[in-house]
């Protein structure tokens, strides 16, 4: 599967967040601060604190969805969020779009980016490439990248980790 630069990377945000612990939202969005515009303030009140946390939970929702239906309804409750105001830019040197304005602030930008990335993974590339990952005692979630569609765990260390597991309890058997 193939999708452009920086839709991938809102994609990754995306995923990061769902997968994040958010004790602390402001660590989140300073970890990932090349997302967004220079200056923007990454300081957040507590009811800004708790949306971040609302918006990892909706993109968990839409990756645990078992339908295209549900899918649709909670991708529309994350899209109900954002405020796309996109535009073109050449900042890294290459020509691409954002999708929240750069004086918008911080959340609003997260929250756009993160649900136009998700929704065009979805419509372009079908609401089964989500997946939350197989391994016992991990719930990552995860964009299945693989050509047939086939990935179940969130990485390697997760698929190898089961694959031993298994491996040991045929011997154990």
């Amino acid at each position: 599967m193939d999708y452009d630069t920086y839709g991938s990377g809102a994609v990754e945000i995306a995923i990061d967040l769902a997968n994040a612990q958010l004790e602390a939202p402001e660590t989140f969005l300073t970890s990932h601060a090349e997302w967004f515009a220079p200056g923007t303030a990454l300081t957040l009140s507590g009811r800004d604190a708790g949306k971040v946390r609302e918006t990892s939970q909706l993109i968990r929702a839409v990756a645990l969805a078992d339908s295209q239906e549900a899918v649709i309804a909670r991708l529309n409750e994350l899209l109900a969020l954002a405020r796309p105001r996109p535009y073109a830019t050449d900042h890294d040197g290459e020509l691409h779009l954002h999708y929240a304005s750069a004086d918008s602030p911080a959340l609003e930008q997260l929250t756009t980016t993160v649900a136009m990335g998700l929704s065009q993974v979805v419509v372009q590339h079908g609401w089964q490439r989500l997946g939350v990952c197989s391994a016992e005692h991990c719930d990552n979630v995860y964009v299945d990248t693989s050509r047939n569609a086939s990935r179940r765990y969130c990485s390697n260390t997760c698929a190898s980790r089961s694959t031993v597991a298994a491996y040991r309890a045929r011997r154990k058997a």
